[in-house]
């Protein structure tokens, strides 16, 4: 309703208020009624229409000559999201429809960011993903290797050690100013480096550098850093090394090691395309094809690694899995199902154009997976005891899944004391699901009676071997209430719909149940 008429937005509360006030109007209508007035008024939402399926295909690549080889190189900074995610998906599908080979490389040339868990954390994303990988690299092993391309390219007048302060390149390099260590001679350059492979220098007081184009429009291009020097440990190396290669000059050498021939990647590094291929070009190597798609970006959802760390040490999340994330292992602890994420991520296309998608997309494709698999289960969230008069004792057989009647029925006992969570009001007719219908309290009859224009409701007997649960929702906070004894019979991690509130996964059982919202 605001999508079509914005200006509604400015008095919000009035419109709510009117709009709960149609809905309670139309409730009371009876089922005949209902459908007459959508006869009336929209009856091309009643028409039965012929869904096609609709298969995603990726575009043909350019420039395929012999077999694809395609890799997806996430640095063990952080833990994958949504973003990564598609990545990978792509990349893996390009390597499987050209029957190539798909790479899985560790960018690690950071000693200060990689660590131990944030490896683990990508290869179990890629497990999860159900995505294989035929090739594992890290670009960390090789790195005596890329000490001596460089030493190559400093021999060939490619590279030059530069001695200048970083205040000093960072200006000339605004102002296309050429640096004076420029200039300097091989033997000079080839000092520099070895010392700097000794351990001679601290940090900062060296760096080599690629000679560019100080008029460069890309600012990228102009005489851009490719050693310099990191004293942290390493997870992989300790301390065996400090001298570390750039993201340019590792992924270049890495993709024309690995004789990557195709990768799909963010077009955040589209202005690093062109230094890339220059570096590849000078080690000898084949030039890699780079297909940038758009940033993906999940709204109101923070996906910089650099900040959910940063997050993460002032505790203002609960962690990776927090579920105000989009890392895949919040998702997971969230209880989506890994086909829906795919889907979804596929339907976005591949793009050069920056989108925002929004979470109901996401909702909708998870919900196709998820609904079929989901028994159903009563949740009272805030429970208010209630008595009804005269209402008889009985056991309500309610189906585990009401398309699925071979997965059989729960039963429920019940008296005349109910939990429920619905405000009742005087003259209104209710019915309780799979029950009996009541009015003010006294109880009317057991069978459904479209006359009544009863509201359904759902409950609970009030008994004490209900089960008290807490669900953390998506923003953090925390909805308690009691569920039926029945999901003692769950196991942690199985997702079920609580009736009536939405789909859940079970993350823990004790003297409390605790499951993670996942979506309506």
């Amino acid at each position: 309703l605001l999508s079509e008429i914005p200006h509604l937005k400015e008095d919000i509360k009035k419109i709510k208020e009117e709009v709960e006030k149609i809905v309670k109007n139309v409730n009371k209508l009876s089922h005949e009624v209902k459908l007459s007035k959508l006869k009336e008024l929209a009856p091309y939402l009643l028409e039965k229409k012929k869904k096609v399926k609709q298969e995603f295909s990726l575009p043909p690549l350019e420039d395929v000559k012999d077999k694809v080889v395609t890799a997806f190189p996430p640095e063990p900074s952080g833990y994958p999201h949504l973003g990564h995610a598609k990545s990978a998906l792509i990349n893996y599908m390009y390597a499987k429809q050209y029957d190539g080979k798909f790479v899985l490389r560790f960018e690690d040339t950071n000693p200060k960011l990689a660590q131990k868990e944030f490896y683990d954390a990508q290869l179990e994303g890629l497990k999860w993903l159900n995505i294989s990988y035929d090739e594992l690299y890290y670009i960390s092993d090789t790195i005596e290797d890329m000490y001596k391309k460089a030493e190559e390219l400093i021999k060939e007048g490619h590279l030059y050690a530069c001695t200048c302060s970083k205040n000093i390149i960072r200006e000339n390099r605004r102002i296309s100013l050429e640096c004076k260590c420029k200039k300097n001679p091989e033997d000079k350059n080839l000092k520099l480096w070895n010392a700097m492979l000794n351990k001679k220098y601290k940090k900062g007081k060296v760096v080599v550098r690629l000679k560019g184009n100080m008029d460069d429009a890309n600012t990228v291009m102009r005489d851009p850093t490719m050693f310099r020097i990191i004293k942290s440990k390493h997870p992989r190396h300790e301390g065996k090394y400090i001298v570390w290669p750039s993201y340019d000059f590792a992924a270049a050498y890495s993709d024309g090691v690995e004789k990557i021939t195709h990768r799909v990647r963010s077009k955040e590094f589209e202005l690093r395309a062109p230094l890339q291929l220059k570096l590849q070009e000078l080690m000898g190597f084949d030039k890699t094809v780079i297909i940038e798609q758009g940033r993906f970006n999940l709204e109101g959802v923070e996906s910089s690694k650099r900040v959910i760390r940063d997050l993460n040490k002032k505790k203002k999340i609960t962690g990776w899995d927090d579920p105000r994330l989009s890392t895949l292992v919040a998702l997971k602890r969230r209880g989506f199902d890994i086909e829906g994420i795919k889907k979804f991520l596929l339907n976005t296309g591949l793009t050069k154009a920056e989108a925002t998608y929004n979470w109901d997309a996401l909702y909708s494709e998870n919900r196709k997976i998820i609904d079929k698999k989901a028994n159903r289960y009563f949740f009272v969230e805030k429970p208010k005891k209630i008595k009804i008069q005269n209402a008889p004792k009985l056991t309500a057989k309610i189906p585990m899944h009401p398309d699925f009647p071979e997965r059989g029925n729960r039963e429920i006992r019940t008296s005349s004391e109910f939990y429920i969570q619905d405000k009742l009001e005087k003259g209104e007719n209710y019915r309780f699901i799979h029950l009996f219908n009541f009015n003010d309290n006294n109880f009317i009859s057991v069978d459904s009676d479209e006359k009544l224009n009863a509201k359904l409701i759902h409950w609970l007997p009030a008994k004490a071997d209900l089960i008290k649960v807490e669900v953390v929702m998506p923003d953090g906070s925390i909805k308690k209430g009691l569920a039926e004894e029945s999901i003692n019979n769950l196991n942690v991690d199985d997702v079920i719909q609580f009736q009536r509130f939405g789909f859940c996964r079970l993350d823990n059982k004790g003297s409390k149940f605790v499951f993670y919202y996942t979506h309506n």
